[in-house]
């Protein structure tokens, strides 16, 4: 039997987006399969009961069942650390790793190594978050050198309803986004149907799309050891970036 790949998924409970497109990413991978691990997360916001479902003991409890399937590695599918601060994420894969020997990655994390690794300076934001929440996830961007030069988002708190938006409206916001011409435009939100258009959109546009589904397989299939040029059709992402 040849060498299985297993990647595990941290999940936010509420989401019904990221699990099937992850798969559909790996379709092509025979060998490799995600396996997901679900903690609650019901809202987006500033509120101090919003961020509390993002308490590392609640998230730890998940990554070590996840641990018992032996994956390759553990992902945090989610963009929290955009409001929480990026060194949320990683104190979040230190713990994980700690607590179960796991090599552990996020979506953020991955993306800002992605930017870094392209030379991106100014981006485009494309989420369905608050006003409130998508000003944190701006300013924590610009702390960390990257300017955000054009966003768009939705105004949209119940986590749910962000898997409800529309490939048409995420594109039509996709497209406002790239009138400023960023380096590249990031779909930040785990539970937006972004990455299924972000060929095409890439096509049209001329500017890489960072979804942020796409951002944390990318990294999964890096730390277990696979070749990411091998999922094709999902963006510049797995063909371009080492």
């Amino acid at each position: 039997m040849n060498r299985r790949v297993l990647l595990g998924m941290l999940t936010p409970s509420s989401n019904t987006v990221l699990e099937p497109v992850t798969a559909a990413m790996l379709a092509g991978l025979p060998e490799t399969s995600a396996h997901f691990g679900r903690f609650k997360v019901t809202e987006i916001a500033l509120s101090e009961r919003a961020l509390g479902q993002f308490d590392d003991s609640e998230i730890l409890r998940a990554a070590e069942l996840l641990a018992h399937a032996k994956p390759a590695c553990i992902g945090w599918n989610g963009t929290s650390s955009g409001w929480l601060g990026f060194e949320a994420d990683e104190r979040l894969c230190q713990r994980i790793t700690g607590a179960t020997g796991v090599p552990a990655c996020t979506s953020v994390l991955a993306l800002n190594e992605i930017f870094r690794a392209t030379g991106v300076a100014r981006f485009g934001l494309v989420t369905p978050y608050r006003a409130d929440v998508q000003e944190r996830i701006v300013a924590n961007y610009a702390r960390a050198g990257f300017e955000c030069v054009a966003e768009r988002h939705l105004g949209l708190q119940d986590n749910f309803s962000f898997s409800e938006v529309g490939s048409e409206q995420i594109g039509a916001m996709v497209r406002e986004v790239a009138k400023a011409r960023p380096h590249a435009i990031t779909i930040f939100c785990t539970n937006l149907r972004g990455a299924p258009i972000v060929e095409a959109l890439e096509q049209e546009l001329g500017i890489p799309i960072y979804d942020s589904i796409a951002t944390v397989v990318w990294k999964s299939l890096k730390l277990a050891g696979a070749d990411p040029r091998r999922v094709h059709g999902w963006g510049r992402l797995f063909r371009e970036v080492r």
